[in-house]
């Protein structure tokens, strides 16, 4: 299938691993120009400034696509959790979003034609005591995509969100990331951790990053013309909801 955007700049935030980075790739692949946007590239999202950074990256041009990828996350006890951690996922997940779709989402309308793809979490759907500030704010960026949806809709701007679940990629599988840290709370085995990680997905398995780099390039193509305002779930069937 031809999604209709070679030529089209866009900027992916998080790009240079995990999703992001399988993201940039499958965006090139379709003949897109795409700019990885993350610390290793000089933008750090959590900054007030990351929108100029941003503008800087792409040199002036026009950017037509925007997907927030940036995020991490850890496994922490609510009554551990500091200031400092909520404030850092609601700069990674809320405000860093927000800027960038308020920076570059007019001029997207002005020329009619863009696409932005906010990714939340399955997690943001269906709350998680493990990870709650991660959780909690990755609900409000989907509540952030739809409030923009609804405001550039008719301008032929398409502001839509994906929510995946556990993905076999650094944030999950790298040494010391969220899986040790399943296993270290549980005091199990990391493979009894996988295992019970497999087990919660319906389909068996943790998902891959190219199959949410394939979700989100559709829905910055020209053939999601008539997707905005969603939030769609990429678990392998995690979240038990028809929304």
């Amino acid at each position: 299938m031809d999604l209709g955007i070679a030529g089209r700049l866009a900027v992916v935030t998080g790009g240079g691993s995990g999703i992001g980075a399988a993201l940039v790739e499958r965006l090139r692949a379709e003949g897109a120009e795409a700019l990885d946007a993350s610390r290793s590239t000089g933008v750090d999202v959590t900054r007030p400034d990351a929108p100029e950074r941003v503008a800087e990256l792409a040199g002036g041009r026009d950017v037509d696509i925007l997907v927030n990828c940036a995020g991490t996350s850890s496994v922490r006890p609510v009554d551990e959790l500091t200031d400092a951690d909520w404030e850092l996922q609601w700069g990674l997940n809320v405000l860093g979003p927000m800027r960038l779709m308020r920076a570059l989402a007019p001029g997207m309308a002005g020329r009619g034609w863009g696409r932005i793809v906010n990714v939340s979490s399955s997690s943001g759907k269906r709350a998680s005591a493990t990870s709650a500030a991660y959780t909690v704010t990755k609900t409000a960026e989907l509540s952030l995509s739809r409030v923009f949806a609804d405001e550039y809709a008719g301008t032929g701007v398409l502001v839509n969100a994906v929510a995946p679940g556990p993905v076999d990629g650094p944030l999950w599988m790298a040494e010391g990331a969220m899986l040790d840290q399943h296993a270290a709370a549980k005091g199990i085995s990391r493979e009894e951790a996988l295992e019970a990680q497999r087990a919660k997905v319906p389909i068996g398995r943790m998902l891959h990053p190219h199959e949410q780099a394939d979700v989100i390039a559709f829905l910055c193509s020209e053939r999601a013309s008539a997707v905005a305002g969603a939030a769609w779930s990429v678990d392998g069937g995690i979240v038990p909801s028809i929304m």
